[in-house]
């Protein structure tokens, strides 16, 4: 029950289609979504294949929760080696694409090889179809779920699909689906691209069956109760989105500006919730027009924002002049404080353009930071840039640079290479801020010590949703700790690594865990799902999923040297706010780290820790 037991696999190369039982087995040790389809990507390919090449595979995954009453429950994930890292890439989407996959049959689709010609797949509940794309290459994910739509004439099926970034191969290109969600880190939507996959399109009409209904009902709507009366998800990310933070995390002075050269930046009070709320002078309107939720979802953080019509990167642009997803928190940040640039409406409009042509912001604006260093020291000149004069906080560039590198074109298409190659390419390594070649998010670890190792552990790269030791140290959930210390870090993140892979492998959203604990996703579990699954099941779930990944990357070639920070963290003290005078202490979290996950001193899972886990 709950899983329903198909996947589908989709041989690009021959064009065909087959259904198979999913293996039950590993279902039960890894549950669903991000566990259970790293265990079939573990088993299927060779980890040190280039994840561009048909060799790779990229499936599309739901968690056993996903399509169900469950608050949250509308999630899909996108597993393979990632373009971006060459690690293990599981990028994570809500919106309503994961609930028509599982509500036609399916738990997950696995693609195989390379389509000779662009090509997207029609899932009807049970036809499967590869039909010609032709007419959607090298046009906006915009236009191609709209064109999808009408082309078959149903307004219901749910499409995600790659931009012209994807195709063109940029490197941290995403899937898009319902216009601007997103499975946006690592590169998912190149590899995609990679296999003249354009996108896939999805009606389900079959319902998702509960191994006991009343029970399950009892233990969502329970749940469902803690998030309203939850002062985060039922009041703060409702009214204010995740863009609550920015002020917050300014303050505290954990806030990356210029490409981390800096801990606060001077004009975060001017690309806020606050300042998105504001009724403009110029229109009298604000940027934030509106809440919104994805499938199932009672907390309702997603935004909806237009434009100010009379701003310059739409006043000559009417197409643009729309109300689309609006901006959150870690694509202000990195479009915003990363670069230097606090103009609210030209950060809308880059986020605008990077849903049209699926790029992940966060990489793309912290690229575009270390650009704009590269840039300030003579690297890079306009010469180069074919222009742009590429200054830290100037609006203009973003704009002009983010239309470039969505379509992979000049300039843009060195920005889409990502800040690690961008850097190497200009001799200036150190200037990229990244971990394992994926660019961090937008949070200091001079100021919350515990993202510092979050991210020089983290199996897909730099990444605040493997481990959100942020809900602890500066929002004091479950319990407050203090970011300007390392003791207990290391176990504070493997709590949250284990608990977070748990339940990304559901089919809910990781947000719930600003008010559930592991002791709230039990009973929905167990009541869905066939066997008895308790907290310490989860966590122990968790862990396995954990150290599964870790495996997969070593087999892939990344070492504990990996485990690392960009030397600006490491050396270069924080100027400004509580953390001034501070680096990342990470020489006195990551051993500590290593012992408590019964990791070798080099980083390597023991036999011991394996065998008790079973991978």
């Amino acid at each position: 029950m709950a899983w329903t037991g198909k996947i589908l696999r989709v041989n690009l190369t021959e064009g065909v289609c087959v259904g198979e039982p999913l293996n039950m087995e590993w279902a039960r040790a890894y549950l669903g979504q991000r566990g259970l389809a790293t265990k079939y990507l573990y088993e299927e390919i060779d980890p040190k294949v280039d994840p561009l090449s048909p060799d790779n595979k990229l499936i599309m995954t739901t968690g056993p929760l996903t399509g169900t009453c469950a608050s949250t429950a509308g999630r899909y994930s996108v597993v393979t080696k990632g373009a971006l890292t060459g690690a293990i890439a599981c990028s994570n989407s809500g919106g309503f694409f994961g609930n028509e996959m599982k509500n036609a049959g399916w738990d997950m689709i696995v693609f195989e090889g390379r389509a000779p010609n662009p090509v997207y797949l029609l899932l009807q509940n049970d036809d499967a179809r590869l039909l010609d794309a032709s007419d959607y290459w090298g046009r906006s994910v915009w236009d191609t779920e709209e064109g999808i739509k009408e082309r078959h004439g149903d307004p219901m099926i749910r499409v995600a699909s790659i931009g012209v970034s994807g195709e063109k191969g940029v490197k941290y290109a995403c899937v898009v689906n319902d216009m601007h969600r997103a499975a946006g880190r690592s590169g998912v939507g190149a590899v995609m691209g990679s296999k003249n996959l354009k996108a896939v399109a999805i009606r389900g009409t079959r319902g998702v069956r509960v191994k006991d209904p009343k029970r399950f009902i009892e233990a969502t709507d329970a749940a469902k109760k803690v998030l309203a009366e939850n002062a985060v998800t039922g009041q703060g990310l409702p009214a204010m989105g995740t863009q609550v933070l920015m002020n917050v995390i300014n303050e505290v002075g954990a806030l990356p500006t210029r490409n981390h050269r800096d801990s606060q930046f001077e004009d975060a009070n001017k690309i806020g919730a606050e300042a998105m709320a504001e009724v403009r002078e110029t229109d009298g309107r604000k940027n934030l027009v509106t809440n919104a939720a994805c499938f199932g979802c009672t907390i309702a953080c997603g935004r909806v924002s237009e434009i100010d019509r009379t701003h310059f990167s739409v006043a000559e642009r009417p197409e643009y002049q729309i109300v689309s997803g609006g901006l959150e928190y870690e694509a202000a940040w990195a479009l915003g404080a990363a670069t230097g640039v606090g103009d609210l409406e030209a950060l809308t409009f880059a986020n605008f353009i990077c849903n049209e042509q699926g790029l992940d912001p966060i990489s793309f604006g912290a690229t575009v930071g270390a650009a704009m260093e590269l840039f300030e020291e003579g690297v890079i000149t306009t010469a180069r840039t074919g222009g742009i004069e590429l200054d830290f906080g100037n609006a203009k560039a973003l704009c002009d640079v983010v239309e470039l590198t969505g379509k992979g074109e000049g300039f843009g298409a060195e920005i889409g290479l990502g800040s690690k190659r961008l850097c190497e390419k200009y001799g200036r390594p150190e200037l990229a801020m990244a971990v394992k070649g994926q660019e961090f998010p937008a949070y200091d670890g001079r100021g919350i010590q515990g993202m510092g190792l979050t991210y020089a552990t983290s199996n897909r790269g730099a990444c605040h949703l493997r481990s959100y030791t942020v809900a602890s140290e500066i929002l004091g959930i479950p319990e407050k700790t203090d970011p300007l210390v390392t003791d207990g870090k290391a176990g504070l993140v493997r709590a949250f690594q284990d608990a977070t892979a748990a339940v990304d492998s559901t089919g809910m959203c990781v947000f719930t865990t600003f008010a559930w604990t592991l002791e709230d996703f039990a009973p929905q579990v167990d009541a869905a799902c066939e066997g008895e699954w308790t907290a310490e099941r989860l966590l122990e779930v968790g862990e396995r999923i954990w150290n599964l990944e870790r495996q997969f990357n070593l087999a892939a070639g990344f070492t504990g040297r990996d485990d690392t920070l960009p030397g600006r963290l490491l050396k270069d003290a924080a100027k400004t706010g509580p953390a001034q005078g501070r680096t990342t202490g990470l020489d006195r979290m990551l051993p500590e780290y290593y012992e408590i996950r019964g990791w070798t001193p080099d980083g390597v899972p023991s036999n011991e820790t394996l065998s008790r886990l079973g991978v």
